[in-house]
């Protein structure tokens, strides 16, 4: 009898598992304007841990030979100086976008995206991975009529299946083909 409700128990928990997991990967859209923009540096933090890494091993690797201490004092120089390298090759410029929802709450986007100015009208589409784009005035006229339809989650849900697309990429065609279909799908 003890073994049945283990059973049971673990269907039952599976099945939570799976409803969360299918809650979880779906879009959410919500409209609203852009009300501040600013300029922000981007930082690749495994870009930066792994030139600490390479820099470390060639600092201590050039220590061959030497005493424990030397190769040790290269080691650390050489973190230094890879962190450095790979912190400055990993980083980029993004905008962080502050957006009136419904003109009640504000929520902030980090993209690489360029282009959106305050007082845009943007759809705001959050899941598995975040996007912003230029939407109609008309989206953001009243809160009422703010509720995305069905083309619109669409719309997203492929932008999310083609930014995935793109972090699965095995080869370079794969990878040329994945970054032109994000583009277009992901754009305004």
């Amino acid at each position: 009898m003890n073994l049945r409700w283990r059973i049971l128990g673990s269907i039952a928990m599976l099945g939570c598992v799976v409803m969360a997991t299918d809650a979880i990967a779906q879009t959410r859209i919500d409209y609203g304007r852009i009300t501040a923009v600013r300029q922000v540096d981007l930082q690749n933090q495994g870009a930066q841990a792994a030139g600490t890494l390479v820099g470390g091993a060639l600092g201590v690797a050039s220590g061959s030979g030497q005493s424990r201490s030397n190769r040790a004092l290269r080691g650390i120089g050489g973190a230094a100086v890879g962190s450095r390298v790979a912190g400055a090759a990993g980083s980029s410029t993004g905008f962080e976008y502050t957006v009136l929802i419904g003109g009640t709450n504000t929520i902030r986007i980090v993209t690489e995206q360029a282009g959106l100015r305050v007082g845009d009208c943007v759809s705001v589409e959050r899941g598995q991975f975040n996007n912003v784009r230029l939407a109609p005035d008309e989206r953001c006229a009243s809160a009422a009529a703010s509720a995305p339809g069905r083309s619109e989650i669409a719309e997203a849900d492929a932008c999310d299946a083609a930014k995935q697309q793109l972090l699965t990429a095995a080869t370079d065609a794969d990878f040329d083909r994945a970054e032109r279909r994000m583009r277009l799908l992901c754009g305004d």
